[in-house]
């Protein structure tokens, strides 16, 4: 139990892709004062964990309403994710300006910086997956501590980056990437496996 909770979780943080989270919320909190800035982590890690259960709660719902097969969405939610990773290890994301002075809370740190197209695709393919009670509590808990998790590194951002430096904030992002393409891959095979079944 405790080690697919340990996974569940480890999955989920790293396809939330925390570092890229990071350097994006520094780089549109500059220049803001920390309690502006805390409340901000905290309306992000708010905005994180309702559309993160949202998605997970109604997503098999949306199968049914399209008429999509649970393997179709694998391969393309797979593919989505493994397409967001590939611009976290080729460094191609790029921090909007536009929302320096915004509300930047909901959009676009919550989403789709961290709640982004394959978030969402994992989160419906695993949501329409459980079977039992015990696995959908599990799931659930996993789903939260990741989201507080995120929640978390925000609000140690500053912190964070005097520790870690800019460069090494780098690295980690493309490491992130790394881990989140071989989750990407795994989903595409097992779709493509029942699909040809």
């Amino acid at each position: 139990m405790l080690t697919l909770f340990v996974h569940d979780y480890l999955k989920l943080f790293f396809i939330m892709t925390p570092f890229f989270v990071l350097s994006s919320f520094l780089a549109m909190t500059t220049g803001m004062t920390t309690d502006l800035r805390q409340k901000l982590a905290l309306k992000t890690t708010l905005a994180v964990l309702i559309s993160s259960f949202a998605m997970f709660f109604f997503g098999k719902y949306i199968f049914a309403l399209f008429g999509i097969t649970l393997d179709a969405f694998r391969i393309g939610a797979g593919t989505v994710l493994f397409l967001s990773a590939l611009s976290m290890i080729n460094d191609r994301e790029r921090v909007d300006r536009e929302h320096l002075h915004s509300d930047i809370a909901v959009v676009p740190l919550a989403i789709p910086i961290t709640v982004g197209p394959g978030v969402i695709g994992v989160l419906m393919v695993m949501g329409a997956e459980i079977q039992s009670t015990g696995e959908l509590l599990l799931f659930c808990t996993a789903l939260a501590a990741a989201s507080l998790t995120i929640g978390l590194v925000l609000h140690s951002a500053k912190w964070l980056q005097r520790s870690l430096g800019q460069k090494s904030l780098a690295v980690l992002q493309k490491i992130t990437g790394l881990f989140v393409s071989a989750i990407a891959a795994q989903i595409i095979f097992t779709g493509i496996r029942g699909f040809l079944h």
